[in-house]
């Protein structure tokens, strides 16, 4: 199941193609400096991708990466590389600006499975269990969460167990990228995960799942200490709304089975204010799931494709 040193991508980005992100603008009557960057897709590379997939790592999960065997984890991503794939602007031996991948959780996490990911499905299945039904999403007035508590505990205790036949499997997608990277880099990124897992089931690789869980973050946004309160009603409103690091969450809540936020173990209201650049609201930074099943994911991902398609 070979792939391409250089991954290219219909639609989107790739390696003989250039994306033109917006620059500094000098004035309000002149256009927008353009810069031109060339992405290129790769597969993961061991003796390349080690600490930079780390970091993705750590900023995905964010405060509470310490609890979590982060090199372990980075192994593992980096012991398939046909399933998954980096973004790269500088080339295959640079550190990757963003990643996906999907792991199966059934596989890792069972008898005698791999300890990193044990440890990461039992924290998430505490999360689910205690996610919270507050917070409204920033695009509309529907609650955030959607049974997350009811559905994924549950299933995620399904995938350490032994019992085979028809017990589900979940691949969980691992998805990040640097702050700054266009959210046009994800549709392509998607798109090759679900060939990829199809050319690995028809080699008989265990990727076959039967639900897809996207770990992500999102925020609220929540007043700062250094600063003189505003008013009370709009702060309240901006605790209550939840915002999204990575936009395709939205259009992936549309096929989700369950989704919701999580508050992280280690967060500190300090963190928060110490985020906050230039603006009267610090952030408050949380976990995020999303479940989908696994015959909506590629419909899913088509309307990522469509939402974030660039402009013709």
């Amino acid at each position: 199941m070979a792939k391409k040193r250089a991954r290219e991508a219909d639609g989107a980005t790739g390696p003989s193609e250039k994306m033109a992100v917006d620059g500094a603008e000098s004035s309000d009557d002149e256009d927008f400096d353009m810069v031109n960057v060339e992405f290129e897709w790769f597969n993961f590379d061991a003796d390349i991708d080690f600490h930079g997939t780390k970091a993705l790592l750590r900023q995905l999960l964010d405060v509470d990466a310490s609890l979590h065997d982060i090199s372990g984890l980075a192994d593992l991503i980096l012991s398939q590389p046909t399933v998954g794939s980096t973004v790269k602007v500088d080339g295959k031996e640079t550190d990757p600006y963003a990643m996906l991948t999907a792991l199966n959780l059934r596989e890792h996490a069972g008898n005698k499975g791999n300890k990193a990911v044990v440890e990461l499905v039992r924290y998430l299945a505490d999360k689910a269990a205690s996610s919270s039904s507050t917070g409204k999403d920033s695009s509309s007035n529907n609650n955030n969460n959607n049974n997350l508590a009811s559905v994924v505990p549950e299933l995620l205790q399904a995938q350490t167990s032994n019992s085979g036949g028809q017990a589900p499997t979940v691949g969980l997608i691992l998805a990040e990228r640097l702050i700054n990277m266009p959210a046009e880099i994800s549709p392509p990124m998607y798109r090759m995960v679900i060939d990829e897992i199809a050319d690995a089931v028809e080699d008989k690789e265990p990727y076959e799942f039967t639900h897809y869980l996207v770990l992500s973050k999102t925020y609220q946004e929540v007043e700062g200490k250094k600063r003189g309160r505003q008013d009370p009603t709009a702060a309240a409103a901006a605790a209550d709304t939840t915002w999204y690091f990575h936009p395709e969450d939205e259009v992936l809540h549309r096929y989700a089975a369950a989704h919701g936020s999580y508050s992280f173990t280690k967060h500190d209201e300090s963190i928060a204010d110490s985020k906050r650049a230039f603006q009267e609201m610090g952030i408050r930074p949380q976990g995020h799931m999303i479940l989908i099943e696994a015959g909506r994911f590629a419909e899913a991902v088509k309307a990522i494709s469509d939402y974030l398609a660039p402009p013709s």
